[in-house]
């Protein structure tokens, strides 16, 4: 099968009649290769947090598996840039077909491999190799698309391809909460996690390059382009850096990209954990009126002082977090907190009267003063203190101790069930509102050009970010205002997609959309490193810090509008040679 095609000069078809089977071919592999790629990332930004909240045993909104998520997000971005370099680099000088296909299997077994994480340290491993194939296959698909196209069915080709990405994006999301269902309700999978399975699914993308191998080749262009100035110049970064156009352009290229990349990966895709922040907020508060949780929380407590020896074993095999604290002291934000730090105070509770004992949990429960003392706010806070103290039992009493953590184990997760289920639903919105983005971003770069697109984009970015993160608070709020954040976010890769590979020629193509694209996620790691130090550490005092901090972050987006406008327009032109 050849890849020779002349150009056809017409003007009066629409850009898809202009494409011929292999055309075609090329188009569906290079959208199955991107696709599946970020289909195996979405899966990585559902289940990230369950995850990393297993392998601690700690709870997935527990503030340390919050701040592990974003390392394990940067570490993934870091891979991302490395392998994105390396595999850009590659594919001048090899050809685009052969490094597509290895960044596949790369992407691929990593992914499968997360599956079978049994700690963190590992999973984060895994995240940075999958990176690494991730990082390759952009750079690969794009510029091979764009080798291979006619010129005028470029733009919108490439476009398509992004929209292939997001409904990927959004057929994992689907797949993951159909799975999870299934499973909390017929336990399809036995105890074995959701997560684990869906890590295993993305494995499957690796057929895909078995199947592809000996069918794609390399374009034209390329052959070309190596044919006449040589291997040795192919990919090179002396030319990249030394030519000042080209070197203007991968500057103007990595700054823009890094705007991108830090308000998805830094802030947008953490609007699932929003959600299961905000969620589980609400699902406390109808359990406790519901369910008489106050006298769950003085029994507890009176058992858990009067017999630690006992009590606590039980409490670490059920692995009971004690979700009820969050209700006695709402600003911990953190329910396994408490309990670990019981359980790493065991032998000196053990030393301690029953009052001692008491007085040391409730200090922890109390809210602090700025000046780090314990400092009871409310008569209502004290009576409640006074009452717990007063009624300390005399006996051990294990059976109801037993009774009591059943009930709490229960509704720890019947809350976890239901603030995964709007985590999922979160994600599923975000990524259907990024199919119609990208087709829109396409759009508005075809008619009105590269520069206004981005402007539009960025800018509704800013705003969608502030009022998701600062006003989210609510089911009907989720179903209209994730969508929006979707649809503005995830569509600046669009026009990433159409403009990178038009500001470079193509023996140094596959090398600057890489650069472009990862180079500025060396920068962009920091951005979910910095939410989960501004949530941990600047607005850790906040009812819900993951809001603020993701508000602040938002400012990357005024620094892409300035960037736009310092790069050059390239509607209407052909791909520089």
């Amino acid at each position: 099968m050849s890849s020779q095609f002349p150009e056809t000069e017409k003007t009066n078809v629409p850009w898809y009649q202009l494409l011929t089977r292999y055309h075609w071919f090329v188009f569906i592999v290079c959208c199955l290769g991107w696709g599946f790629d970020t289909f195996d990332q979405q899966i990585f930004n559902i289940v990230r947090n369950p995850a990393l909240a297993e392998l601690m045993d700690l709870d997935a909104t527990n503030a340390k598996v919050v701040a592990m998520g974003g390392y394990a997000t940067s570490l993934m971005l870091i891979g991302w840039a490395v392998g994105g370099i390396l595999f850009g680099i590659m594919g001048d000088k090899f050809g685009r077909a052969r490094v597509m296909v290895m960044t596949i299997l790369v992407y691929a077994a990593f992914t499968g491999l997360g599956g079978m994480a049994t700690s963190w340290w590992d999973f984060l491993l895994y995240r940075f190799l999958t990176g690494m194939g991730v990082g390759g296959q952009f750079a690969a698909g794009v510029t091979l698309l764009a080798e291979t196209m006619p010129d005028r069915a470029r733009a919108k080709s490439l476009g398509m391809l992004q929209i292939v990405a997001a409904f990927c994006n959004f057929s994992a999301a689907i797949l993951t909460m159909f799975l999870t269902f299934l499973n909390q309700h017929f336990s399809i999978f036995g105890g074995f996690p959701v997560w684990r399975v869906m890590f295993f699914i993305g494995f499957l993308p690796a057929l895909l390059a078995v199947v592809i191998m000996r069918r794609l080749e390399e374009p034209e262009k390329w052959k070309q382009a190596v044919a006449s100035g040589g291997v040795k110049k192919a990919g090179s970064i002396r030319d990249l850096f030394g030519n000042p156009r080209w070197r203007y352009n991968i500057i103007i290229g990595m700054l823009l990209a890094t705007c991108g990349v830090i308000g998805l990966w830094g802030i947008g895709f953490f609007s699932v954990d929003l959600t299961r922040t905000a969620f589980r907020n609400i699902k406390n508060q109808e359990v406790r009126v519901a369910g008489n949780v106050e006298k769950i929380d003085f029994e507890f407590i009176r058992m858990l002082a009067d017999s630690p020896n006992e009590l606590l074993p039980i409490a670490l095999d059920k692995k009971i977090m004690l979700q009820s604290f969050v209700d006695v002291q709402p600003k911990t934000n953190d329910p396994g907190a408490i309990f670990q730090a019981i359980l790493e105070n065991q032998q000196s509770l053990d030393q301690l009267s029953n009052k001692e004992i008491l007085e040391k949990i409730l200090t922890t429960l109390d809210r602090e003063s700025p000046d780090g003392k314990r400092k009871i706010q409310t008569a209502e806070e004290r009576e409640r203190r006074n009452k717990i103290l007063s009624t300390a039992p005399a006996k051990k009493d294990t059976k109801t101790f037993t009774v009591l953590a059943d009930q709490i184990s229960k509704r720890s997760k019947e809350i976890s069930s239901y603030v995964e289920v709007w985590g999922s639903i979160t994600s599923l919105l975000f990524n259907l509102g990024a199919i119609f983005g990208t087709l829109a971003i396409t759009i508005v770069a075809e008619r009105f050009g590269r520069r206004p697109a981005f402007t539009l984009f960025f800018a509704a970015s800013l705003v969608m970010t502030c009022v998701v993160f600062l006003l989210m608070d609510t089911p009907t709020e989720v179903l209209w205002m994730t969508p929006l954040l979707g649809f503005c976010a995830l569509s600046l890769f669009g026009g990433y997609a159409i403009y990178f590979p038009e500001l470079f020629p193509t023996h140094l193509r596959s090398t600057a959309v890489s650069f472009c694209y990862n180079i500025g996620r060396f920068i962009a790691a920091t951005g979910p490193m910095g939410l989960g130090l501004l949530t941990s550490y600047v607005f850790y005092d906040a009812p819900e810090p993951i809001r603020y901090a993701g508000a602040a972050m938002s400012i990357t987006f005024i620094f892409g509008i300035i960037i736009t406008w310092l790069g050059p327009e390239t509607k209407g032109q052909p791909l520089p040679e």
